[in-house]
């Protein structure tokens, strides 16, 4: 069966079916295949999870992963609809679904924005204000932890690509971070999206919208936090000429976070934020999926160098501070 009537077959099981319809793959797609297929009705975005990862380490995942996006897109869009796109279908068993096609016109994606140059300070502050609303909602809940207790996914997709193949790099770090993974593994607190970055998130006309939940698990949401400031970090390695405003945004982000923490201490989450931050910077230059912009050795150096230097940080504005002192 070809790819054509693949997404067909999917089209017709989800209800969403006709035998009029086109079908442009969409780029960016390194965990899924994602397609936009224009029906009749309008353009709608299909995704099908990947058992094995476009990456070029070995990086393997269960495909069960689609289904628990949905089920993220479906609780965030109860909490605020506005933050994610509408799921329109689904074909569980085939991992596969659609959902609602945002217009890149309308919807532009925050990292091209931040590679432009075009840094809305303001934008990053309503992220993080996003963000912990999400945090503070799911924060508690049994339920939810019953729903979103996938620990061999995020292990799979985050914990042993990132912390742990960067402590096998960094075996004087080893223990330290295999100490942090471990306890983002045994965390309890609230939801965590999993994968908060800027290349999966939107500028909407109403602001953020949330995209790729398919790494969403119970446990620590310091996880999020720290995974979308340390792009911020990392892109002001990549665009030096916007590293001022790149940091503005990273302390407007974590800013607007902190002061919605209401589960807990916000200094405790602060905390764990910081100490997740150097780690994370390690694994986007040695983890199994290094950022594709950071391709020059001195830049990787610099990541490395720095990266080190911030363990033993529990405060976000003197990591902001070292990382803005480090560039010069």
């Amino acid at each position: 069966m070809d790819e054509q009537d693949e997404i067909g077959a999917a089209l017709a099981r989800m209800g969403l079916g006709g035998t009029s319809f086109t079908v442009a793959r969409l780029a960016g797609g390194v965990s899924c295949d994602v397609w936009r297929v224009d029906l009749p009705g309008g353009p709608v975005v299909v995704k099908r999870a990947l058992p094995k990862l476009r990456v070029t380490a070995e990086w393997r995942a269960p495909a069960e992963r689609a289904g628990t996006e949905v089920d993220w897109l479906e609780l965030i869009a109860g909490i605020d609809p506005r933050l994610v796109p509408e799921v329109l279908g689904e074909d569980r068993p085939h991992h596969i679904f659609a959902m609602e096609y945002l217009p890149p016109e309308t919807y532009p994606l925050w990292k091209s924005e931040l590679a432009a140059g075009r840094v809305d300070v303001d934008f990053a502050a309503r992220v993080g204000d996003a963000l912990a609303r999400i945090h503070a909602a799911t924060a508690g809940r049994e339920d939810e932890a019953h729903d979103f207790a996938h620990p061999i996914q995020f292990h799979a997709l985050r914990l042993d690509p990132y912390l742990l193949t960067a402590a096998k790099k960094h075996p004087d770090l080893g223990p330290r971070i295999r100490a942090l993974a471990d306890g983002v593994a045994g965390a309890r607190i609230a939801l965590m999206q999993g994968d908060i970055s800027p290349k999966n998130i939107l500028c909407g006309p109403e602001g953020p919208v949330f995209l790729d939940a398919e790494t969403a698990c119970y446990g620590d949401p310091a996880f999020d936090l720290a995974f979308c400031l340390n792009h911020l970090l990392l892109k002001c390695v990549w665009h030096h000429e916007f590293a001022s405003a790149y940091l503005r945004s990273f302390s407007a982000l974590a800013e607007a976070y902190l002061d919605d923490v209401t589960w807990e201490a916000p200094d405790a989450i602060e905390a764990r934020t910081a100490a997740l931050l150097p780690a994370l910077l390690l694994a986007r230059v040695d983890g199994k999926s290094p950022v594709e912009y950071l391709t020059d050795a001195k830049d990787q150096d610099f990541v490395r160098q720095q990266a080190r230097a911030l363990f033993g940080a529990t405060r976000l504005d003197d990591i902001s501070d070292d990382w803005q002192a480090a560039l010069g």
